[in-house]
């Protein structure tokens, strides 16, 4: 989709800000969490899935070139010997078509989830205005209806409630002694200096994202609300006895905050799935059509002595051949580029809250 583009500020810059540095038991940013290349999950989640998709064609059509000039005899030899271009691209011309009526089962199942009866849509209209008065009541003004700022109301909310957490500690004597009430504060400090920073980071990559691009869901990433809650959890019990009553009100409101992400990050990002299956499919099915053709007129037109001659030792043919296999192979470089990023996405959100799936301190 054009939206993939990356943007010249890019958002997995990010662990540069100042929630890299920050004391937390996991690493904010999902590039530190992975433990992977900038590299690697660039190519997995951040580049333009057309991109990638011309690259994996244009490695087709290299690998082709490269394994039919190391083939003894060469490949004009065997086409003039055989025919197997033919049965090449009739077999190619099946799996265009079949891939291409799977691509219409592909867009009945994203389809699906959008049709039922009246009393199914009504119910999912009233869970979605529960949650937005929700949002509304967290922060105070109503709900965005712009994915990006509706994100960015929670995070702000959480950002300011963890900072009135970290004030309300800090300027209350509270019921502890003097070295129970200093580890307190020193923890409620490096909470809040954790949410803050990772919260700002996030609302600095939301701001001008639009969604339809990988961008909106990149920066959600990004935010470690599932730590964040266990350690507010942690908190809470090791310090009872020194929270006062407003500080256990203002340590809940903050819980409560982060809870909000989670869902919301999770109903943008199915959002976008829905999005990006139905934009996979059309695209396939617009490529489905020149694959068809090049591979007909391949199949119809294409023999050893339709394209002689040879350039540094390669034979024409062989271009030719590889060229339009690689062309017929383009559906399918879209479906992976598509599903490359759709499935690492889907592993790196499985759990919902608290839970962490990874390799932690």
């Amino acid at each position: 989709m054009s939206g993939d583009s990356e943007p010249a500020s890019s958002a997995s810059d990010a662990p540069d800000g100042p929630d890299a540095e920050s004391d937390t038991d996991t690493a904010d940013t999902m590039r530190e969490r992975a433990g992977e290349s900038r590299v690697k999950l660039w190519l997995l989640l951040r580049a333009d899935r057309l991109v990638v998709a011309g690259v994996l064609t244009a490695a087709v059509f290299v690998a082709f070139v490269a394994v039919a000039v190391g083939l003894s005899p060469s490949l004009a030899e065997k086409v003039g010997s055989s025919d197997p271009i033919e049965t090449l691209f009739a077999s190619m011309i099946t799996a265009i078509v079949t891939g291409a009526t799977l691509v219409v089962t592909i867009g009945q199942l994203v389809l699906t989830q959008e049709n039922g009866p009246l009393g199914d849509q009504q119910e999912r209209m009233n869970d979605t205005l529960a949650v937005r008065e929700s949002v509304a009541d967290l922060t105070g003004t109503p709900a965005p209806t712009d994915p990006a700022a509706f994100l960015d109301a929670v995070l702000g909310a959480a950002a300011e409630r963890a900072r009135g957490l970290r004030d309300s500690v800090s300027d209350q004597e509270g019921d502890g002694d003097g070295s129970d009430r200093a580890a307190l504060r020193e923890e409620v400090d490096d909470l809040a200096a954790e949410v803050t920073g990772n919260a700002d980071a996030v609302r600095g990559q939301l701001d001008g994202a639009e969604f339809g691009s990988f961008d909106v869901v990149f920066a959600a990433l990004n935010f470690d609300y599932g730590p964040k809650i266990g350690r507010i959890e942690r908190l809470a019990a090791d310090h009872d006895d020194e929270l006062t009553d407003d500080e256990r009100s203002t340590l809940g409101e903050l819980k409560e905050a982060l809870s909000l992400f989670g869902p919301a990050r999770e109903h943008v990002k199915t959002l976008y799935f829905q999005w990006a299956l139905i934009d996979l499919s059309r695209l396939i099915l617009y490529a489905a059509v020149p694959a068809l053709v090049v591979a007909g007129l391949a199949l119809t037109a294409v023999d050893a002595g339709t394209v002689p001659g040879s350039t540094l030792g390669v034979d024409h043919v062989t271009l030719v051949v590889g060229g339009a296999f690689a062309v017929t192979l383009l559906p399918f470089s879209l479906f992976v580029s598509y599903l490359l990023r759709v499935l690492t996405l889907a592993k790196r959100t499985l759990a919902i809250g608290p839970l962490v799936l990874r390799d932690s301190e």
